[in-house]
């Protein structure tokens, strides 16, 4: 049986709601919605290029936690451009309001470790 692993970020928002930032069943690691707060400061940018940013070191971590990398998917953008470049295909985003009227974007992730 695989044993799984809860990771947290040390976030209030983590005990108050009752969630993990991330959880880890084998190879899968799963990252829940995560915004652009600084958890060391339980600080949020205005902007939200910055918090773009901030989301995406927050699941870094959390996938460096768990022992992976978002560095494999950052390696397929040119091939990605190469296919849909001109073809611009439909993706799926969703609007939606989010707990506190700072946050601008929240991201979700659903990784597998390579073995």
């Amino acid at each position: 049986m695989t044993e799984r692993i809860r990771i947290s970020s040390g976030s209030t928002f983590e005990e108050q709601i009752g969630y993990s930032r991330a959880v880890v069943d084998g190879d899968w690691i799963f990252v829940s919605g995560t915004t652009g707060f600084d958890y060391a400061t339980m600080t949020i940018a205005a902007d939200v290029v910055a918090q773009a940013e901030q989301c995406l070191a927050n699941i870094d971590a959390a996938l460096g936690e768990a022992g992976a990398t978002s560095a494999d998917f950052e390696s397929c953008w040119p091939v990605l451009r190469g296919y849909f470049d001109n073809v611009r295909p439909a993706a799926t985003m969703i609007e939606c309001g989010l707990s506190d009227p700072r946050m601008r974007i929240e991201i979700e992730v659903t990784a597998r470790r390579s073995t």
